[in-house]
């Protein structure tokens, strides 16, 4: 039997006629960072984790996929807790698909530029079932400029003893935001941790009056590119009284001040008043963002 069409190998991979998707490592350090600073906003989050831990997938928490050969990558997927394309390419998306099907889904969730993740979950829907939530639209918004508006005066750094306070207002907002409690599973040690670790590293913010957290905020990931805010909350009780916009004012500052050039976010469409809020503090769009949530 005669089997017609061009192999191509590499790490591994064989596939007939397409390039694969192959597995990278430390190697690629240099080469992911040159392509995921391209757009150093919407890589945010996967830039940071490959600067802080490197590609061992062991330290990375998931492997990064990448399409194209050493010296000429195109594509890039990191497929962890989240799968997040950057600069997929149709024929990488279509890899980078036949790649997760074959392993089968082992994220809660998949996010990234709008039409990337929309071709991927075209694919993988046949193969994964229905996802329980899908979020099409989600504003990607930043900003470089101190804030126009007064920033509040009481939002600062938590400290390390504060975590008891700020545990439950982070679990209230997880559970608002994403639908579930981040608790399921191993009873929340790994988000206690992550919480734990954001105060440690001085990248979470609130507002605690009385032992209660009005309004929060975390810096989630850094570059020296971009920051990322993530985990904005504020208390039920408090809303509508304009601790939305002083906050983030509040934080806006510190992540100019001490982390990044640009400070960036995305928001659901339809929470008008949070992007009402981040508007009042400076934030433009700059681009949309699809998350698809297990």
């Amino acid at each position: 039997m005669r089997i017609s069409g061009r192999a191509v190998a590499y790490a591994g991979c064989v596939r007939l006629g397409i390039s694969a998707s192959r597995v990278l490592d430390d190697r690629d350090r240099d080469e992911v960072l040159e392509l995921l600073d391209t757009d150093p906003i919407t890589n945010v989050f996967v830039a940071a984790r490959v600067r802080t831990v490197g590609l061992n997938p062991a330290r990375l928490g998931g492997q990064m996929w990448g399409y194209g050969p050493r010296g000429r990558l195109v594509s890039l997927c990191y497929a962890g807790a989240n799968m997040v394309p950057v600069n997929a390419t149709p024929e990488a998306v279509q890899a980078f698909a036949e790649r997760a099907r074959r392993q089968g889904r082992r994220c809660s969730s998949i996010v990234g530029p709008s039409e990337a993740v929309r071709q991927l979950w075209e694919r993988l829907e046949p193969h994964w079932g229905k996802a329980r939530a899908i979020r099409w639209v989600q504003p990607v918004m930043a900003t470089s400029s101190a804030p126009p508006v007064k920033p509040d005066p009481r939002v600062r750094r938590v400290r390390p003893e504060e975590l008891p306070i700020l545990l439950p207002a982070c679990i209230a907002m997880f559970t608002e935001e994403i639908g579930v409690p981040p608790d399921n599973g191993d009873g929340g040690a790994l988000y206690r941790s992550r919480v734990a670790e954001l105060i440690r590293i001085g990248r979470s913010y609130a507002r605690i009056d009385d032992g209660k957290v009005v309004f929060k905020a975390e810096i989630g990931a850094v570059t020296p590119h971009a920051c990322q805010i993530q985990g904005v909350w504020v208390h039920p009780e408090m809303r509508g009284r304009g601790h939305a916009v002083a906050g983030m004012a509040a934080v806006v500052e510190e992540a100019l001040k001490h982390f990044a050039p640009v400070v960036t976010l995305y928001v659901n469409d339809f929470n008008l008043p949070a992007r009402a809020a981040y508007r009042k503090v400076g934030f433009k769009e700059v681009g949309t963002f699809t998350s698809v949530l297990f």
